[in-house]
C-alpha cells in the first residue's frame, strides 16, 4: 500500500466515477483502475462497487476511507513541513479567484499580504468556479475562492459573503417588469444565461425546479459582456448578482428587478484543502480574506 493509491481511492470516492476521477488526478482510467485492484489485494478486500450512475464504496470501502483520509492528512502534512523546513527560497501562496472577483479584491488582498508578509510571494490564478475546484484537489493552489460549490470530502468550505441574483434588462426592453419579480414569474421572460455547468445556472434552475417552473430560455452565453450585447439586440431579459451589473463601464442603460419569493443568493466560499492543520502562511492568507468588508467591496 502506497500514499498515491491512497490518495487515488479517496479522489475515486468523492467523484463517485473511475472516469471523472482519472481526468480529476490526470491518469488514464485503466491505470487508476489498476492501481485501485492492487490496494483491494493487499487489503484483501472490494473497496468499491459499480452502480448504474458509477462507483460507490462498499462498507469495507466506507471503513477504510476513514483511515485513507488520516493518512492523507498527515503525509500532506508532512510534505509541507519538510518543505519549509530550512528553505531557503521565498515563501509562497498561491490563490484562486473567479475574475470578476479578482477585479474586486485582488488589489485590497496584495496590499494587506505584503504589509503582513514583506518577504513572501502571492501568486493569483483565474479561473471558473468547477475547475478551480479540481485545482485545490491537485494541489495546484494553496486555497480559492469559490462561488457555490458543491459538497466535497476533500475541500474544506466557508462562506464568506452571500449576495441576491436579479433579473437585469435595457430600459428600452418590453415589457419592463416591476421592480420586483416573484421567481415563480421567471418563466415569462425571454432569459440569456451562461450554459451549464455554471453556478448561476444551477442556481436559478434549482429554484425554479421547486416551484415547478420552466425558464424560457432563448440563448445561451458563458461571457457577460456578450450576454449584455445579446440583451440589446434582442430585447432579452438575464440573470446576475447585483454587483455585476456595476461591472459594466458605459452600460447606463442597464436596470434591475429584485427577484423575490424566494430571494435567490449565491454564496462566495473561501475554500481550503480539508487538512486538519494549514501551512501558516496560507492560513495568514486566508484570515487577510476573512477580514476584508466584503459588503463594502462588492457594493
Amino acid at each position: 500500500m502506497d500514499l498515491k493509491q491512497i490518495r487515488y481511492f479517496i479522489v475515486a470516492c468523492e467523484m463517485r466515477s473511475l472516469s471523472r476521477a482519472a481526468e480529476v488526478l490526470g491518469l488514464s482510467q485503466p491505470s487508476l483502475s489498476r492501481q485501485i485492484q492492487l490496494l483491494e489485494a493487499e487489503l484483501r478486500h472490494h473497496l468499491l462497487i459499480r452502480t448504474g450512475r458509477g462507483v460507490a464504496p462498499t462498507p469495507a470501502g466506507l471503513r477504510f476511507l476513514a483511515h485513507a483520509q488520516a493518512l492523507d492528512d498527515l503525509a500532506q502534512h508532512a510534505k509541507q513541513d519538510m518543505r519549509a523546513f530550512g528553505s531557503t527560497s521565498q515563501d509562497k501562496v498561491r490563490l484562486a479567484m473567479p475574475h470578476r472577483v479578482a477585479r474586486r479584491l485582488a488589489p485590497h488582498i496584495m496590499q494587506a499580504f505584503r504589509r503582513k508578509h514583506p518577504t513572501a510571494a502571492l501568486t493569483l490564478a483565474e479561473g471558473l468556479s468547477l475547475e478551480m475546484n479540481e485545482w485545490l484537489v491537485k494541489d495546484r493552489v494553496d486555497l480559492a475562492l469559490l462561488y457555490d460549490p458543491p459538497p466535497s470530502t476533500l475541500v474544506r468550505y466557508e462562506s464568506v459573503y452571500r449576495e441576491d441574483l436579479v433579473l437585469a434588462y435595457t430600459k428600452s426592453c418590453r415589457p419592463a417588469p416591476p421592480p420586483s419579480v416573484r421567481a415563480k414569474d421567471l418563466g415569462r421572460y425571454p432569459l440569456v444565461l451562461p450554459s451549464a455547468p455554471n453556478t448561476i445556472r444551477a442556481l436559478v434552475e434549482k429554484t425554479c425546479r421547486e416551484l415547478n417552473v420552466s425558464l424560457d430560455v432563448i440563448a445561451e452565453v458563458d461571457v457577460v459582456h456578450t450576454i449584455l450585447e445579446t440583451m440589446t439586440q434582442d430585447s432579452l431579459y438575464t440573470i446576475l448578482p447585483r454587483s455585476a451589473l456595476h461591472d459594466i463601464q458605459g452600460r447606463d442603460d442597464l436596470v434591475c428587478s429584485t427577484i423575490i419569493d424566494p430571494v435567490i443568493m449565491n454564496n462566495l466560499t473561501l475554500a481550503t484543502p480539508d487538512r486538519q492543520i494549514l501551512p501558516p502562511l496560507v492560513e495568514s492568507t486566508a484570515d487577510i480574506i476573512r477580514g476584508l468588508d466584503m459588503r463594502q467591496l462588492f457594493a
